[in-house]
């Protein structure tokens, strides 16, 4: 799109050709009044209070669209009227309850009717019943409801759930001289409200999504409400703690709601998690997950004391993901000073991975973040199970299709009936393990510029090509003669008399014939079924825009330093923008600080996971240390930006940096490091006071600093290796956590009750003799573990999953790196 200027009340400001006029007002602090519409999502014109003037005609802007030399006036004297008399309609038999409402402070009802001057009311009509539903998380009050539909929006839009309606509410009709007395727009909106109300799409009073908790996010007035906020706080009475949360690698801006926990304990204590809902979504593990802190009373110096004698004992730090970019940078100076080995085996195996895939690309990361994949309108994902590897995933593919009228192409064994129902442009192909190099394959032979592509990578793809002959139906028209009677005056008698008379028309006609096809053998590799090309050709119609999200199944596959050149030439020679999902919350910090080993040597001290000696955010160690919520600190996002997060709470123990003080580092504070981040991978000498966490009016996000991509030389050669006919025989298994829960630290939390077990989809319980909750014992060649069957009606097939975010289950042991693995189901 092009640039443009347009004028609002006088003032010129530049936009892009085609952006909705509130979109453009906003961008430049020019204020209009909108109740319903919500940026990155579709207008819904359920307020109408953001009428304005465009060229002489009232037009809404959310909806009307920029164009160069528009002249905009955001208010006149009827718009005004208008204006005012929608606030009075919403303000009709709206309860009067603000002082316990759970929105009250930052009501945007109570803020426009101040905004508009209501101080009367003209408008009145027979109530009805509004009893409130019990929604599990969320709270429904029908009697504040304003029907302004984000909560719909937002679910359909961002979130892909498509969980939520507006179903009849019963009202007695509006008195018909209303639509003659109030103006036309207040009459419109006030009818429409009348007769709706928020209900669920699948014709219950159960809400079953993935529980992110968005909906009562947007939702501008005390309707829906957090189930666990309820009735606990005042909204003025909260300390907002900008942060960003610590769950995956989405590195979500937050803020933590905080205040006194009681009138006996004057300790801080979260009481909700918060989200700039314009520019970011939240999953429901960053939503509801917060109470995860590690309450320490007092240093306890024995223990410390047992510490540095581990540390000094040691040869081995084993530590996890879920760390601060300044905690690497010291583990990694440790390291260099004392000669320990670092182990973190899945930032290990990323890390590799970004090195074979920067031989090909000649970068150190990947291009694309997630909001460039939002704005594209092609998407395809490899190697993830989206909705719970990173959720925020998953929105951008949901968003390009809804928002962006995009397709996309979902390549996975695992079959996701919540991918699935993203629309119906979304095409997934449940390929079996092990093939995702075929995957990739397919995607160049399908996509790539073959000039671009080394030759024996051309010449390989040509192999999996031959021709077929199939019988194809297809409609013609054929022409037909019809004798039909008609009347006519004879001319020599002047009498009318039936003549028969031939007519030629075009009918539409069936015919089989025999056609020579191109013959994919890559497609019947991967299960794609007959129709799979002809379904592509028409989603690609008009689509210019491409982005690919590949995962960490390809991270730990046995053939990883393939698919990583195969990733890096589909980057080099397509029109893919790629983008990787680490598989933790900073995953890609510690790939880019830590020079990592592959095993642990005689001693080691564990970091958040089992050691000799162990430190332990979870409280469960040897020594206790702060959990992410406790820290100051930066963490690196998928989207390859350093973000800077804060202590909602205090705490009272030893951390990090005291050890590393007691082998030789000297600093006061660990974010003393975050300017002495390694500026050789990236990194910028920005000291942590200096780097902000907030996002401007046009969706700018303005939160620490993104990573330069520095540049990589490239390895002269080029080519990819071929596929392999691996095969995984018996009855899989996946590594692979539910919808919101990623670690220890998750399951730690009140608000997330998800079990850990075995995981089965309803399809797979009908089709065994197992039903849910039987203590079944999983083995295989690298161990055993009995576990409960939980039926999880978020997957389908045949393929059982066990999750990561309770380490007592020890479902790692099954597995050899790679996220699926064969195994024997038996009912103990």
């Amino acid at each position: 799109m092009s640039k443009i200027t347009i004028n609002i009340d006088g003032k010129e400001v530049e936009t892009q050709e085609g952006e909705f006029i509130l979109n453009a007002a906003r961008a430049n602090d020019i204020f209009i009044p909108a109740i319903c519409y919500l940026t990155r999502c579709s207008p819904t014109l359920a307020c109408r209070i953001c009428l304005v003037e465009a060229d002489g005609k009232q037009v809404y802007a959310c909806n009307a669209k920029s164009k160069d030399g528009m002249n905009i006036t955001t208010t006149t004297e009827n718009i005004a009227k208008e204006r005012r008399a929608i606030m009075e309609v919403y303000d009709v038999n709206h309860p009067l309850q603000c002082g316990v409402c759970d929105q009250s402070g930052e009501c945007e009802l109570q803020n426009y009717t101040l905004e508009m001057g209501v101080d009367a009311q003209h408008y009145t009509v027979k109530d009805v019943d509004r009893s409130s539903h019990d929604w599990g998380h969320i709270h429904y009050d029908p009697g504040l409801c304003i029907v302004c539909e984000r909560c719909v929006t937002v679910c359909k839009d961002m979130i892909g759930d498509n969980s939520l309606k507006t179903i009849p509410r019963g009202a007695d009709a509006l008195d018909a001289e209303f639509k003659d007395t109030m103006p036309k727009d207040a009459y419109a909106m006030w009818n429409k409200l009348n007769k709706s109300v928020i209900g669920l799409t699948n014709g219950t009073d159960v809400l079953d999504c993935t529980s992110c908790g968005e909906c009562a996010s947007v939702c501008p007035v005390g309707a829906l409400v957090d189930t666990h906020f309820m009735y606990k706080s005042n909204a003025w009475e909260l300390s907002q703690v900008p942060a960003t949360c610590g769950h995956c690698s989405a590195g979500c801006q937050i803020s933590y709601d905080v205040k006194h926990t009681s009138i006996a304990d004057d300790s801080d204590k979260i009481y909700r998690v918060m989200n700039e809902w314009n520019y970011v979504s939240l999953c429901g593990a960053g939503r509801y997950g917060f109470d995860y802190e590690n309450r320490v009373a007092f240093k306890d110096e024995a223990a410390f004391a047992s510490a540095i004698e581990a540390f000094k004992k040691a040869d081995t730090i084993a530590f996890t993901s879920t760390i601060t970019n300044e905690e690497a940078y010291v583990l990694q100076t440790l390291k260099e000073k004392h000669g320990y080995r670092l182990v973190n085996n899945e930032a290990k195996s990323f890390q590799t991975f970004l090195k074979d895939y920067s031989e090909i690309s000649g970068t150190m990361l990947y291009s694309n973040d997630l909001k460039s994949t939002h704005n594209s309108n092609f998407v395809i994902s490899v190697g993830a199970a989206l909705k719970s590897d990173n959720p925020n995933a998953r929105y951008a593919l949901n968003n390009s299709m809804t928002v962006n009228k995009g397709a996309g192409l979902y390549f996975h064994p695992l079959q996701d009936p919540i991918i699935e129902g993203l629309g119906k442009s979304i095409m997934t192909v449940k390929h079996a393990p092990l093939q995702e190099e075929a995957v990739l394959y397919l995607i160049l032979d399908l996509f790539a510029d073959k000039e671009k592509l080394p030759k024996k990578v051309v010449e390989y793809l040509a192999t999996f090509h031959s021709e077929k002959t199939v019988t194809v139906e297809e409609t013609i028209k054929e022409e037909i003669v019809e004798i039909v009677k008609e009347t006519k005056v004879n001319e020599e008698t002047g009498e009318e008399e039936e003549v028969e008379v031939e007519k030629k028309k075009m009918v539409p006609k069936k015919v089989s014939k025999e056609v020579v096809v191109d013959d994919n053998a890559l497609l019947t590799i991967l299960g794609a079924d007959d129709s799979f090309m002809d379904e592509l050709d028409k989603n690609l119609k008009k689509k210019d825009t491409f982005a690919m999200i590949v995962g960490p199944d390809l991270y730990n596959h046995p053939n990883s330093k393939n698919l990583a050149r195969l990733v890096g030439l589909v980057e080099k020679c397509s029109d893919f923008e790629l983008t990787m999902i680490p598989a933790l919350t900073n995953s890609l910090g510690v790939a880019l600080i830590c020079e990592l080993d592959d095993e642990c040597g005689s001693y080691t001290v564990g970091y958040n996971v089992s050691g000799d000696f162990t430190l332990s955010a979870l409280g469960n160690g040897d020594l206790d240390m702060p959990a992410m919520n406790q820290q100051e600190g930066t963490l690196t996002s998928i989207n390859k930006r350093v973000n800077p997060t804060n202590a909602a709470l205090p705490y009272n123990g030893y951390e990090l940096n005291d050890i590393a003080n007691e082998l030789g580092m000297k600093a006061q504070n660990i974010i003393d490091y975050t300017a002495s981040l390694p500026t050789s991978v990236g990194f910028k000498a920005e000291a942590f006071d200096n780097l902000p966490n907030h996002y401007e009016n046009d969706g700018t996000e303005v939160r620490g600093y993104l990573l330069e991509n520095v540049k990589i030389k490239r390895s002269t050669n080029q080519n990819v290796e071929p596929f392999g006919e691996d095969k995984l025989e018996g009855t899989l298994i996946y590594l692979a956590n539910p919808v919101r829960q990623f670690t220890d630290f998750t399951n730690k939390t009140t608000n997330l009750d998800e079990v850990a077990g075995l995981y089965m989809s309803e399809e797979f319980l009908s089709n065994s003799e197992l039903n849910e909750g039987d203590s079944v014992r999983v083995k295989n060649g690298n161990g055993e573990i009995i576990v409960n069957i939980v039926s999880d009606n978020k997957i389908a097939g045949d393929i059982a999953v066990l999750p990561t975010f309770d380490s007592k289950i020890n479902s790692e042991a099954l597995f050899s790196g790679y996220r699926f693995a064969t195994a024997s189901i038996e009912k103990v």
